[in-house]
């Protein structure tokens, strides 16, 4: 018999390592080509590795929650044919602590180490408490005592200490012990005094539950979505420009093709690829919103990827992308806004499929909302929300004179960056994706 390697696949140019979540063969099942062997998590989006050929699960050469980087061998599967010598790493060698390079782990969590690591006893797992080669390796690294670990909090699976967890804890053990600097001694407080009053304020009130509340634990999606939000505010210098646009023209055509378009696409003709043909050709028009910063300076980018923020299955935002959008005419746009949208209810999404986005654009009317002020996509710097549809009584400009009349009308709101967007690109953008939706060709074929 032959064994074959499953090797963590490549999934996107700036993806370079994945987290185990979970194994969904054991060690002995039989596998089909295709079939996924286990799930993985990278920093924005949840996949399955399946497997390229047939045969039996012989060797699981990582744990849940460990950290694989692409191109490692994950899993050996036995095949027919002649009998060969596997190259993986021998079972046991690869889930040692030396599976992730040590100037790696370091890297991730270089902090100040306040304890003699020579001091530190040897991390080991417990009956009910299995710490990943990674969490001990940087528990090793950062001199932190079986104590410590085993009266951390857990958000893995069954409580399970992950990466975060232990890093987390790190950033607070090194806050705490940041030294308080010292002041006149007539106005001086006692040293104590002054410590309790940094952690007071460096540290969030507790939030305390009474018996009848019930405690949910924030699924690692909407953990790396509030990172995320929290980041991005603080990075950029957000600002809002509104504006409101006439959409009845847009409103009866669709009403009067969607049938027609249906049956001959088989796709069903939401509001949601017309405006992103609007955002593209804005963005054509405005380049300096198609940008991103890094340091001092400002990369304009060559291609208009549309982020497009989509529901998953649990609720939580995620952000596919549409690449190279102003490339589309409106029936590929609308292919490729149904396939994102599909996939990211089913989480079916790939990596590829959420990055090397340079403007995002968020649907808030789904939702009811006549407007909101979104929180920019980093490092992009700029999104726009779009308002709920309403039908309005609204004043009507005509060659004969004006007139009211009901007609379909949204708001359009953009955030954008201050720090390098101004007021009057920030609003000329997002005027110009309101002339796009007012200009519609009501006789416009599909």
């Amino acid at each position: 018999m032959a064994k074959f390697e499953l090797k963590l696949p490549k999934m996107g140019e700036s993806v370079a390592e994945a987290t185990i979540t979970s194994w969904l063969k054991e060690v002995g099942d039989t596998i089909e080509a295709d079939e996924a062997v286990l799930e993985i998590a990278t920093d924005k989006v949840d996949s399955e590795v399946p497997s390229e050929v047939d045969g039996v699960l012989v060797e699981i050469l990582f744990a849940v929650d460990d950290v694989v980087q692409v191109g490692q061998t994950i899993a050996v599967i036995e095949i027919d044919g002649e009998d060969t010598v596997a190259t993986a790493a021998p079972k046991g060698e690869v889930l040692a602590s030396e599976s992730i390079p040590e100037p790696v782990a370091v890297a991730e969590v270089t902090k100040t180490v306040t304890v003699a690591q020579e001091t530190a006893a040897p991390i080991v797992s417990s009956g009910d408490r299995f710490y990943s080669p990674l969490v001990r390796n940087i528990a090793k690294q950062e001199a932190v005592t079986q104590n410590e670990l085993d009266a951390m909090p857990g958000s893995g699976k069954d409580g399970r200490v992950t990466k975060n967890d232990i890093l987390a804890y790190l950033d607070s053990r090194s806050a705490q012990s940041e030294p308080v600097k010292s002041v006149p001694s007539e106005t001086a407080k006692p040293a104590a005094a002054q410590v309790n009053a940094v952690e007071r304020k460096s540290q969030p009130a507790p939030v305390l539950a009474s018996g009848d509340d019930e405690i949910v634990e924030m699924t690692r999606m909407g953990k790396l979505i509030a990172h995320h939000m929290v980041e991005s505010v603080q990075t950029s210098a957000h600002v809002q420009s509104f504006i409101e646009a006439d959409v009845t023209k847009i409103w009866n055509w669709r009403k009067k093709v969607k049938d027609e378009f249906f049956k001959r696409e088989g796709e069903n003709l939401t509001f949601t690829p017309i405006f992103m043909e609007a955002v593209a050709k804005a963005l054509r028009d405005f380049p300096m919103m198609n940008i991103s910063i890094q340091g001092d300076n400002i990369i304009k980018k060559k291609h208009v990827n549309l982020g497009m923020a989509a529901a998953l299955a649990d609720g939580n935002l995620i952000v596919p992308v549409i690449k190279d959008a102003d490339q589309l005419n409106l029936v590929g746009m609308t292919k490729k806004v149904n396939d994102l949208a599909n996939r990211a209810r089913h989480n079916q999404l790939k990596p590829d499929d959420i990055q090397g986005g340079t403007y995002t654009v968020t649907n808030v009317g789904t939702f009811g909302s006549i407007m909101g002020t979104p929180i920019i996509n980093q490092p992009q710097v700029g999104i726009l929300a779009l308002g709920a549809i309403r039908k309005v009584p609204a004043v009507v400009e005509t060659p004969e004179g004006d007139f009211i009349g009901i007609r379909y009308r949204m708001f359009l709101s953009h955030s954008y960056d201050h720090r390098v967007v101004n007021g009057a690109l920030g609003g000329q953008f997002v005027k110009a994706v309101k002339d796009y939706l007012e200009a519609w060709d009501s006789n416009r074929e599909i």
